[in-house]
């Protein structure tokens, strides 16, 4: 019995650190760029664009479409730099427990 309490606590623990860190995720702010920097997106930790910069070298009424597909390379590329650092901070969190490869936290 006194193994499930302390089980128990240890979940209490792990969710509020959980907790902790989604908010810490939230709160950070992260830049993608494509094209060498001509073209930057500032993503949140909830995929939020908070803010788009553009060359202004990029401003041709012929090249349109080239300008709207470096938007979306930037923004990907924030996005996966948002990945990433969600990723690393759950291997943090969870570094030493014995968790089953593949399982997705939080539960």
């Amino acid at each position: 019995m006194k193994d499930l309490m302390g089980l128990m606590g240890k979940a209490r623990e792990m969710q509020a650190k959980f907790q902790a860190m989604q908010e810490e995720i939230a709160n950070i702010e992260v830049s993608g760029q494509s094209a060498g920097g001509l073209v930057q997106v500032v993503l949140t930790g909830k995929f939020e664009m908070k803010s788009l910069k553009i060359d202004p070298s990029l401003f041709k009424e012929d090249e349109v479409e080239i300008l709207e597909d470096l938007i979306l390379a930037a923004h990907n590329d924030a996005k996966a730099k948002v990945e990433q650092t969600m990723q690393q901070k759950t291997q943090e969190l969870t570094a030493g427990l014995p968790i089953p490869p593949g399982m997705k936290l939080p539960f």
